[in-house]
């Protein structure tokens, strides 16, 4: 992998969590339902390659990392909990 790959790569992400920031609207469960992953996953693949690199982070650093903020704090004030439409699209795309 050239350097210049590298750098497209590390751009793009920059702006799918860009995106994400700015549609605060959609919700974790949705990105689940359509898409298979989520605000969290990203969090988890973050962790796992810095894991992968032995760099020392924790879960909540990789989450703030995608978030922007703790955790916490976004899910406090940015989401609601699942509705029972959500909650049952999502039970259908695990089947």
């Amino acid at each position: 992998m050239t350097s210049a790959t590298t750098e497209l790569e590390a751009a793009t992400f920059r702006k799918l969590l860009e995106h994400l920031d700015n549609n605060k609207d959609v919700q974790n469960i949705d990105l689940m339902i359509l898409a298979g992953f989520c605000r969290n996953c990203l969090g988890k693949w973050y962790l796992a390659a810095a894991q992968e690199r032995d760099i020392a982070l924790t879960d909540e650093q990789a989450r703030e990392a995608i978030y922007g903020m703790p955790y916490s704090q976004w899910k406090a004030d940015h989401q609601p909990p699942a509705t029972a439409e959500q909650l049952e699209a999502f039970a259908q795309r695990q089947k």
